[in-house]
């Protein structure tokens, strides 16, 4: 038993180097106290089921429930094993391969062969961390208001009081309304914030008698004035009479700042990820709710995608857009196609060419024109393949369909083109990658307290290690969605940006000189920022 328990530390031992190596943060953005959401490799109690997390990118994952609603590298893991679904990895069936993929022949001419050559991805041309040394004596909102500071607040007045100008004149005078200040702005984004922090799906329970009220906030603001603001709140009052995204024009004015900020007090590190994020529930409410509580829930009507640094989390650009209406924004023509996420990838790795990057891709993004087309931009990709979602124009059809002889575990199989490489690799279903950012010739290992070593290409380890990273991370990012359910588009819009802003903000917080005088978790930063917005006494971090 002693000597079992020395070796599945001994894998554990490993499992921590490997995932220092591939340049992911040793947990240093995970929590403390309750909260904590720890490193999977980190986990040694029995019952854990943590190495599931990690280590191997094509088994179910009984967890997996905890993210099917959102996460596209989830739904990808499960949709790639197509061999298991057309006669399994032992199947006799070879079949054609995907529409665009090559015969043997064509793929022969097009340069595609079994001959590895080394890979090297030169050095990253930038420092990653903060942009900007914040003071030890920096608060909470100090952090928030280095993307939403005190000019967009202000903004925010102004066009929430010209609305409700312009509304009364139309509809007749409010004579409960008077024109809204800074101070009471900030309450109101308080007091919306304060739905994250409690859990409460109406943020008016804050004013109840029931469970989810709160009176140490609710004394700052009525009920009745609190109703009001949030009747007439608004970003931009009146439609522009030209210019892009049209069915975003409430919300792209303070997107587009959103942005900048992002870019401005934050460099993110050379591995980065485009996904679908969290953004519809926590993971708490969904495994207490039910089927029907879920089909009740009304369907978002636009899709965001983010590019975010796998060392810690920051979410370093959002991209945005309806998923029905005319104009650039509506994705209605191009609804689940390949040239949509395309697009969207494109969009979010626009600021950072030339500086070697390397990006991690889902199946629905993977393509091979789409990675060549950024090789040119010096950005290097690592992608998963699915001969259902993904592109497969220009890749060779005897890598994406299954061969009659059953396959063994770990095994896999390369063919290169230039400096890209197709992998196929199997366990317990195959699996497909396309990179240019790892050399074939490199082994790596998956890592498994209960199974040992899984071996795999080294694309496929870096894959594993850095997509579990930010699987793990959404449930730390979840404890920042504001539950506040707005009708209208825009206003989800602009309560989801802000629960990414307040992430971002506690990312910087964890790595600034005023992390070490309270050492707050993500629970408490958030609370102090609630009180901090508010006004409330005691809210410096000495106290």
């Amino acid at each position: 038993m002693a000597e079992c328990g020395r070796k599945a530390l001994s894998l554990l031992e490993a499992a921590r180097s490997r995932y220092e190596s591939l340049q992911i943060s040793d947990d240093v953005f995970g929590e403390s106290g309750d909260d904590s959401s720890d490193n999977p490799f980190y986990s040694t109690s029995g019952d854990s089921d943590s190495d599931n997390c990690i280590a191997e990118v094509g088994e179910e994952e009984h967890h997996h429930h905890l993210h099917h609603h959102h996460h596209q590298h989830h739904q990808q893991k499960r949709g790639d094993k197509e061999s298991g679904h057309s006669g399994g990895a032992g199947g006799g069936s070879t079949g054609a391969g995907p529409p665009g993929s090559l015969s043997r022949s064509q793929a022969g001419e097009e340069g595609w062969t079994e001959t590895l050559q080394d890979v090297t991805v030169p050095p990253y041309k930038e420092t990653y961390g903060p942009a900007q040394k914040m003071p030890v004596t920096a608060t909470a909102l100090d952090f928030f208001q280095l993307f939403v500071p005190d000019n967009c607040i202000q903004n925010m007045v102004t066009q929430t009081n010209m609305y409700a100008k312009k509304f009364q004149e139309r509809f007749g005078l409010d004579e409960g309304w008077r024109p809204v200040t800074a101070q009471e702005m900030k309450a109101f984004l308080g007091f919306v914030t304060s739905t994250s922090v409690h859990r409460c799906e109406s943020v008016l329970s804050i004013w109840s008698s029931g469970f989810f009220s709160n009176r140490s906030i609710a004394l700052k603001m009525s009920q009745a004035r609190f109703e009001k603001i949030l009747k007439y709140f608004h970003i931009v009052a009146f439609r522009p009479s030209q210019g892009s995204n049209q069915g975003l024009y409430k919300i792209q004015p303070f997107l587009d700042s959103l942005q900048q900020s992002f870019s401005c007090t934050f460099r993110p590190s050379q591995t980065q990820v485009l996904h679908e994020p969290l953004i519809d529930e926590d993971p708490v409410f969904i495994t207490t709710c039910t089927e029907r509580e879920l089909r009740k829930r009304k369907k978002r009507k636009f899709s965001l995608w983010v590019r975010q640094c796998t060392s810690t989390g920051f979410i370093c650009q959002i991209s945005v857009h309806l998923k029905e209406g005319q104009g650039t924004d509506g994705l209605a023509t191009l609804k689940n196609k390949p040239q949509l996420h395309s697009l969207v990838a494109k969009q979010l790795c626009q600021n950072i060419s030339g500086r070697n990057t390397i990006i991690f891709t889902g199946p629905s993004i993977t393509s091979l024109s789409l990675f060549t087309e950024f090789s040119k931009q010096d950005i290097f990709c690592c992608g998963l393949l699915s001969t259902r979602k993904s592109d497969c124009t220009g890749l060779p059809q005897n890598m994406l369909v299954c061969g009659s002889t059953p396959a063994q575990r770990g095994l896999s199989r390369v063919m290169m083109k230039g400096s890209m490489s197709l992998i196929s690799w199997y366990n317990k279903g195959h699996f497909r990658f396309l990179t240019n950012a790892y050399p074939p010739t490199k082994q790596g290992m998956i890592i498994k307290r209960k199974s040992g070593e899984i071996p795999c290409p080294l694309a496929v380890e870096a894959f594993a290690a850095h997509l579990s990273y930010i699987c793990k991370y959404d449930d730390k990012y979840s404890k920042y969605f504001i539950f506040h359910k707005p009708n209208k588009t825009w206003q989800q819009v602009f309560w989801l940006s802000i629960s990414i802003a307040i992430n971002n903000a506690y990312i910087l917080y964890k790595m600034s000189d005023a992390y070490t005088v309270k050492r707050y978790s993500r629970a408490q930063f958030g609370e102090r920022l609630v009180r901090e917005l508010l006004d409330l006494d005691d809210c410096s971090p000495t106290q």
